[in-house]
């Protein structure tokens, strides 16, 4: 694995944390781009092999929903909600854009490994493991 798309599949989500909305958002139609929100938030430490598939990892779900039938069939009921919220799945017009986009496949493997991780008591190696890779994609050094 790529140590970019490492810290971006490690960081995807921040723009969750970086809102005010509460756990309950999409629950109360709101849907607050948080791929946008966290890619600008990154930008300003980590270039595009990081920040790029951040932006698109959204569009990723909304491409595999509407390329790959099974992948729709299998995602939760919070994901459904969520992707009702972001537009649905992709028309073909739209498909082929994000196909057609640097760092697609990048934001399908990162889309891919969240759906992949989302098992309760999954056993993963902790933040100390993960650091020195995010460290090493960031323009800047990281203080700790």
């Amino acid at each position: 694995m790529a140590p970019p798309l490492v810290a971006a599949a490690l960081l995807h989500d921040v723009g969750h944390l970086l809102q005010d909305l509460g756990e309950d958002a999409a629950e109360r139609g709101v849907d607050g781009h948080h791929e946008a929100l966290g890619a600008r938030f990154l930008a300003a430490r980590f270039g595009d092999e990081v920040v790029r598939p951040v932006a698109l990892h959204v569009a990723a779900k909304r491409y595999l929903c509407a390329t790959r039938p099974e992948y729709a069939a299998g995602l939760s009921a919070a994901s459904h909600l969520s992707l009702a919220l972001q537009g649905g799945a992709m028309n073909t017009a739209e498909a082929e854009r994000f196909a057609g986009q640097q760092h697609a496949d990048a934001a399908l493997a990162l889309r891919r490994w969240d759906d992949a991780a989302k098992v309760v008591g999954l056993l993963t190696p902790g933040l100390d493991h993960f650091l020195p890779v995010v460290q090493r994609c960031a323009t800047e050094p990281v203080r700790s």
